[in-house]
């Protein structure tokens, strides 16, 4: 096959020593797995990037620890997925992007491969913005933040940032001993996150406030009326503003409430992460002796870092942010009586929610027409109750998260700890989001891995160096949620794709799931699959309605028609051999 790599010797070595493993009992079947996992790692240091940060503090502002199910279910489905991904391709050998062109529909193919370099672009737009954010507000506040003029600051960040991701995704093209010494430098990577999330949420635990986690327990159980209704601990707060306007602050809440979970769901299996899992297991010789190794690699290098890390996130982002106001807003004192200052940029998207209440009120032409002098003096007049939804849904960073967490943590876990797991997040899924496109881009040209197609294929994600300096202020932060909708929009491409491939008998032969074992992977990706369609629909209509729904149309209708075109060929092709 061209582009896959030749068999060298480690791959002979690994499958031996698989083999071997396995004959001696499942002790030793588990040390193998555990000493020769890989790709799993990788697929957790793309999936615990910015948009999963994002979104854990995101859910833990809105829904506390209400919302905490929505990502290892999300995970789940996505193992799923991914394990049924690399049963077909360990079993068939073949290059997924290949085998549906020829075997399915080239238009799902096609879908799959552009969608996956989009979603690469705009995903490395946050993780830049997210890591400068945190070096210059967490890191080095002084020298990086305030100590100099902020583009030159942003430049000292994202170009040293960029050199390295670019120098270690490179690296991977290696062959197969730079791709098992790459996997060493991403769990070493992955282990820092997890460490310092667990590290500042331990400590949190045992402070004088500590953490109830019986809740933290119950917030494993799903809730789903979460998206159409609000959390219960912000229900007083709707109920203390006049009842006109209940239902506003209502619906803005769970508006917000389904972007985030669909955000979050989004981010947990991104459609990149359907593009890595496949060719990192081609690209390290993997083949069907690897396909137990294959599951239990998912199990424990994506989800397990995955569920610590962002429960870690959202459980201290509950703690200091849900149901709160954000400090400032409404006239709080400190304990020595002096007045809070908040941020000019936290007072900006205050005045915007406040804003929007007034707009509800008199009408957003009404509005429009005031002077900014009478626009302001209607927010300062709005009902108390009414100000202080608008500051309990203020969105805040991981800046912020880190100054609530210092009177309880102390300096140094809150802004070093975290900020450190924040930063390695960031950088561990830009090295990432460039090895896929390199991929991709080799696949799209029909050329070997690791030449100058895969470096300059990797080269496209650097064009998230632009974000810090396009989306300025702590939007930054926020931009991970959008970004990660979008992606949404494009999973169900993919699960659609193999789960077609999984019951093509071209595709896998003999080893097709047979009987039993064949319904329950059918089962099991049709949930996951139909999961992803609905939350892609959601996203399509929300953001879009019927033009979000025609785009669903068209590609639909484009993929049937092709369908249909190719079977007509085929037949055609088959009554002419037969009448030869």
């Amino acid at each position: 096959m061209a582009g896959v790599p030749s068999e060298d010797k480690t791959v002979q070595e690994d499958r031996q020593y698989l083999k071997e493993a396995k004959s001696k009992g499942k002790l030793s079947t588990l040390k193998a797995w555990v000493r020769l996992s890989g790709p799993g790692w990788l697929q957790s240091a793309i999936t615990l990037g910015g948009g999963s940060l994002a979104s854990s503090l995101y859910i833990g502002i809105l829904g506390g620890l209400a919302i905490l199910w929505v990502q290892p279910l999300a995970m789940i489905f996505g193992v799923i997925m991914l394990s049924a991904i690399s049963y077909v391709t360990l079993s068939s050998g073949k290059k997924p992007f290949k085998a549906i062109n020829q075997e399915i529909n080239p238009v799902l193919g096609w879908g799959w491969i552009i969608a996956t370099i989009m979603a690469n672009i705009v995903w490395s737009l946050p993780q830049f913005s997210l890591a400068t954010a945190a070096l210059r507000q967490n890191l080095f506040p002084q020298s990086l933040g305030t100590g100099m003029p902020e583009t030159s600051a942003k430049l000292m960040v994202c170009v040293p940032i960029m050199v390295v991701c670019v120098a270690l995704a490179w690296a991977y093209g290696a062959g197969v001993k730079g791709a098992k010494i790459f996997d060493w430098i991403i769990k070493a990577m992955v282990a820092l996150i997890m460490i310092s999330f667990i590290g500042v949420v331990i400590r949190l635990a045992v402070a004088e406030e500590g953490i109830d986690f019986a809740s933290v327990l119950a917030g494993y159980v799903p809730k789903f009326d979460m998206l159409w209704s609000p959390a219960d601990s912000l229900q007083g707060y709707i109920k203390d503003v006049p009842a006109k306007f209940q239902g506003f602050w209502r619906q803005m809440i769970v508006d917000q409430q389904r972007d985030v979970i669909i955000a979050a769901v989004a981010v947990a299996v991104g459609i990149n992460m359907t593009f890595l899992r496949p060719y990192s297991m081609l690209k390290r010789g993997w083949d069907k002796t690897f396909r137990g190794l294959a599951i239990f690699d998912l199990s424990t290098g994506l989800f397990i870092p995955f569920l610590l890390a962002t429960s870690c996130v959202v459980i201290a982002s509950a703690s200091q942010f849900h149901a709160e106001p954000s400090p400032g807003l409404l006239g709080e004192t400190d304990a020595q009586g002096k007045k809070l200052e908040p941020a000019k940029d936290v007072v900006n998207k205050y005045e915007k929610i406040a804003a929007s209440r007034v707009k509800e009120e008199i009408g957003a032409d009404a509005f429009e027409n005031l002077s900014e002098k009478e626009k302001q003096e209607r927010i300062d007049n709005l009902p108390k109750a009414d100000k202080r939804m608008a500051a309990v849904l203020v969105k805040r960073d991981a800046f912020d998260l880190a100054e609530s967490l210092t009177p309880l943590t102390g300096h140094f876990f809150a802004h070093y700890i975290f900020g450190i797991g924040v930063v390695g997040v960031a950088i561990s899924s830009i090295i990432i989001l460039m090895l896929i496109n390199g991929f991709a881009v080799c696949e799209l040209f029909d050329r070997p891995w690791g030449g100058w197609t895969y470096r300059l294929g990797c080269l496209a994600p650097a064009l998230g160096f632009l974000g810090p300096f396009v989306w300025t202020g702590k939007a930054q932060f926020w931009l991970a949620v959008p970004t990660s909708v979008f992606g949404m929009v494009l999973l169900p491409v993919a699960y659609f794709s193999f789960f077609l491939l999984m019951n093509e008998k071209k595709v896998l032969g003999e080893d097709m799931p047979r009987g039993g074992k064949r319904l329950l992977w059918n089962v099991l990706m049709a949930l996951a699959a139909g999961m992803a369609a609905f939350a892609s629909f959601w996203s399509l209509w929300s953001k879009a309605g019927w033009y979000g729904v025609g785009v669903i149309v068209v590609f639909v209708g484009l993929a049937v028609t092709v369908h249909f075109v190719r079977k007509g060929r085929e037949q055609q092709e088959s009554a002419g051999e037969a009448s030869a």
